[in-house]
Parts: structure tokens; C-alpha cells; sequence
């Protein structure tokens, strides 16, 4: 986007200002269930714009920048193929269920982009659900849709406040925190009964763990 702005626009320096304020926008996003997230996004670029360049607002150029972010964004999801194998060869022992929160359109795109759909026996999104993670409500959704009971099943994620903290909130067997940047936690955070810092390393910790176990990722 920044390089459309510039050569397209003769935007300058303006172009990663418009860029970073979008980033700001989405981190600070709150969705509306009734909302577009199109319109919404689309607005985070139109607002970016005009606190930059000022004058009035220019909702085709938005546009333009919302999908072309959109599009490149979508071409970068991929599964490695390590990644690919080891789900396969986890599939042939436990059950797995993919579980996202997020806005239903934007995380159905994510999931088409990476096409990461047969590789798992399930897959809920929680924009599609009355709750999303951390409630309980949604793993024993999840849970139902495997045929299994909450007691049984180990959910590995990256977010302790949501994927971790949502696995003890359901009472699930263990909870697995993939910390691949060696963050420290605060003192005050959810405390997952297993560390590994790449999925990698998943197989050999449910071997440790019980190898029979349905995989909610």
C-alpha cells in the first residue's frame, strides 16, 4: 500500500504515516456483530487519510488501499509444510479442531487463504458464536462437535489471555502456550500447565502428556 500511495498518489513520507495509523486503527478495533467489517475497514483507511492529508475524505482511495491490504495480506497466509505433516500425522491419533475468534468473513477468508480446512475435523469460529474465547460457552461447543468431553482434550494456543485462559476457564485437560518469542508473562497472567516454542514440538509433548487426547489448536 505504502508503495501504491507513493507512485500511484506521489504520496511521500505521508504514505507510512497513513499506513501505521491504519495499524493503530485495527489494533483498537471494536466489531459490531451487525456491522460490515468491509465499511469498517474501510473507514480505518478513509479516517487514516484525511488525519494525514486532510481536506475531504476520499472513500474510493480508501477503497483501493483497503482491498489491496487486503489481498496481499491473504496471499502471506500459508501453512508451512513442516506444519502440514505434522498435522496429518496428528490426525491419524487425535481429533483436532481449529478454534479462532473473530469476525466471521474476515476469519473464513483466513482460513480459504491458507486452506488449512482439511487438515482438521473441525473448525469454529467464534464471530459465528454467542462467545468467543476465553468463555467456556465455546469450547464445549467445540468439544461437542468432536464427540468429546472437555476432560479429555488439550487446547494449544498462542494467547494466554484467550486461548490459555479459556482452556482453564473450561476445565480442559491441559493447556499448551506456544511462546515462539520467549515472552515473559506478567505476574497476573493465565499460567498453562505446558511451554513449547514452536508447534513443533507439539507430537512429542502429547506423547508426555497422553497421546489419546482430542486436539483442540
Amino acid at each position: 500500500v505504502i508503495k501504491l500511495l507513493q507512485s500511484k498518489y506521489h504520496y511521500k513520507e505521508e504514505a507510512e504515516i497513513i499506513c501505521n495509523k491504519v495499524q493503530v486503527k485495527l489494533s483498537k478495533e471494536c466489531f459490531h456483530p451487525k456491522s460490515c467489517i468491509t465499511d469498517l475497514r474501510t473507514s480505518h483507511w478513509e479516517e487514516a487519510i484525511q488525519e494525514t492529508k486532510g481536506g475531504a475524505a476520499n472513500r474510493k482511495l480508501a477503497e483501493e488501499c483497503y482491498f489491496l491490504w487486503k489481498s496481499t495480506r491473504l496471499q502471506h497466509m500459508t501453512l508451512a509444510e513442516d506444519v502440514k505433516a505434522m498435522l496429518t500425522e496428528l490426525r491419524k491419533e487425535v481429533r483436532l479442531l481449529l478454534l479462532t475468534n473473530g469476525e466471521q468473513q474476515t476469519q473464513r477468508e483466513k482460513i480459504k487463504a491458507c486452506a488449512c480446512q482439511s487438515y482438521f475435523d473441525a473448525i469454529v469460529v467464534g464471530g459465528e458464536q454467542k462467545e468467543e474465547k476465553p468463555a467456556p460457552s465455546i469450547f464445549y461447543y467445540s468439544c461437542d462437535l468432536l464427540g468429546v468431553q472437555p476432560g479429555d482434550c488439550v487446547m494449544v494456543g498462542d494467547t494466554l489471555e484467550t486461548d490459555i485462559q479459556g482452556g482453564l476457564n473450561a476445565g480442559l485437560k491441559a493447556t499448551v502456550w506456544i511462546n515462539k518469542n520467549g515472552m515473559v508473562p506478567l505476574k497476573s497472567s493465565p499460567r498453562p500447565h505446558f511451554i513449547v516454542s514452536s508447534v513443533l514440538e507439539l507430537p512429542a509433548l502429547l506423547q508426555s502428556i497422553d497421546c489419546k487426547v482430542s486436539v483442540s489448536a
